[in-house]
């Protein structure tokens, strides 16, 4: 059986050259954040990757364990001075 190589090539996608200037323009909008916003968006992503892996473990869909461990993550992240200044008895 013959296998032809061509079929193998890479083909960019029409759309592949927006890639880096979205990224760029996600990343510079991070730059004047407030502490709090940074935490909260830090806390999201972190939830959402979790969120991900453990909606696909336990129940299939890592979309809405993405979206649930997001808004938990951003929650607690834009929480969190409050919660260390109660845990530190201030």
């Amino acid at each position: 059986m013959k296998v032809n190589i061509r079929t193998w090539e890479h083909r960019p996608r029409k759309s592949s050259w927006l890639i880096i200037p979205l990224c760029v323009l996600a990343l510079s909008g991070c730059a004047n954040m407030s502490p709090t916003g940074q935490r909260a968006l830090s806390g999201g992503a972190i939830g959402a990757a979790g969120g991900a892996v453990l909606g696909t473990v336990a129940a299939g869909n890592p979309a809405v364990g993405a979206a649930v461990g997001g808004a938990v993550g951003a929650g607690v992240g834009a929480a969190l001075p409050k919660i260390e200044r109660t845990l530190n008895g201030n």
